[in-house]
């Protein structure tokens, strides 16, 4: 199945819709940063992720230091943004 790339333009208006989102990448990914009160809340949060993830067949690039969870998001199968990423960008905001 093929994935579309995001246009610029396109890719510039749905990060209206993810403020806390930035472009990584040139252009190529968006990532966010997590700060939570302890590695327990941090590693419950990647937990759900996790499990978000694996439903939308999407599985993002991430980090964790302590309380501090890094996620990058970008389709591989696109070579580099899509609509999937913008799609689970939102439902990871919706469990932060």
């Amino acid at each position: 199945m093929d994935i579309p790339r995001l246009t610029e333009e396109e890719r510039a208006g749905w990060l209206d819709s993810l403020p806390q989102w930035s472009l990584a990448r040139d252009g190529a990914a968006i990532e966010r940063r997590f700060a939570f009160a302890d590695f327990s809340e941090a590693f419950a949060f990647m937990a759900r992720v996790a499990l978000l993830a694996e439903k939308h067949d999407h599985h993002p690039e991430w980090s964790n230091v302590y309380n501090r969870v890094e996620i990058a998001l970008t389709t591989h199968d696109a070579g580099g943004l899509s609509l999937r990423d913008v799609e689970v960008a939102k439902a990871i905001d919706a469990l932060a």
